[in-house]
């Protein structure tokens, strides 16, 4: 059964897409307010078993608030990603949050800046590689990449997951992949079983449908949740857990509670029937809260 993971997207930043988040956070979302929550979510994380944390250069200071939480836990894993750059300057209500670009300076720039705040990165991943990026063809990013001597990543997003992760094993150059898979968003599992069978560590992110899955569940999952006496989330989280294919499921909760209600999924089985939908489409018209 795949390991829970603790994915920092939630906690880094005043504003996120996550549906049902609201009351989980402080109702004052400055930074020293959100750093306290990181860290009350990770000392709960590493009080139920969690040894991973996911973060990235675009997660707002997710790996300042994570760096000041390390020492004394030497036995956590560290994964972070480059690509997007946080622009939305702490405001909830700016009119963009993060721009992506996969070029070498901006890996160059954002090595750099994760290197200065993190003392170990034990995987370093290109976030949101999509099949049109031009990393595809820039050989020197390749190298510079290659360079590091940090085990590589990347993850996907978008309609096309499964093309993007099926050109990235073309490089030969990744031990690892993080995409979207979900009870609403099924379109990227042969992929990522053909990447878990070619020997990369498949993590699954948005494992909830950015809380579509919580706030809304289909009838299935919340039938199923009230026979087992659990949250909907977990019904969610362990329909990923028990694929074959999964290593790693992220859990995004923005709160102790959330996360322990999460944990849930590693001691339960569900059986559901196929409910993808139009992921994509909805998740796009999500807002920032």
């Amino acid at each position: 059964m795949a390991q829970l993971a603790l994915g920092l997207a939630s906690l880094g930043r005043p504003a996120y897409i996550n549906l049902g988040r609201e009351g989980a956070l402080p109702a004052v979302r400055d930074v020293e307010s959100m750093r306290e929550q990181c860290h009350r979510v990770l000392d709960t994380a590493y009080e139920l078993g969690v040894r991973w944390v996911d973060a990235a250069r675009s997660y707002g200071l997710s790996e300042d608030f994570l760096s000041s939480w390390l020492p004394g836990h030497d036995d956590v894993a560290v994964s972070s990603k480059w690509g997007y750059a946080y622009v939305a300057d702490w405001r909830p209500d700016a009119e963009v949050h993060e721009v992506k670009e996969h070029s070498l300076a901006r890996f160059t720039q954002q090595w750099q800046e994760t290197r200065a705040l993190l003392p170990r990165v034990d995987l370093y991943q290109v976030h949101s590689l999509t099949a049109d990026s031009p990393l595809f063809t820039d050989r020197a990013l390749q190298d510079a990449m290659a360079e590091i001597g940090v085990p590589l990543g990347f993850s996907t997003s978008g309609p096309r997951q499964a093309e993007a992760v099926r050109k990235a094993l073309d490089l030969g150059i990744f031990s690892s992949v993080q995409s979207t898979w979900n009870l609403l968003e099924t379109s990227a599992g042969e992929a990522l079983r053909e990447a878990h069978d070619a020997g990369l560590r498949v993590i699954v992110k948005e494992g909830v449908a950015n809380g579509r899955l919580v706030v809304r569940p289909p009838q299935a999952v919340a039938a199923q949740a009230e026979a087992l006496g659990v949250g909907p989330d977990a019904v969610a989280l362990a329909a990923i857990a028990r694929q074959p294919w999964a290593d790693v499921v992220l859990s995004g909760a923005a709160s102790p509670e959330q996360l322990r209600s999460n944990v849930d999924a590693l001691r339960i089985d569900v059986d559901l029937p196929d409910l993808a939908e139009q992921y994509w489409k909805t998740r796009s018209g999500l807002t920032w809260n």
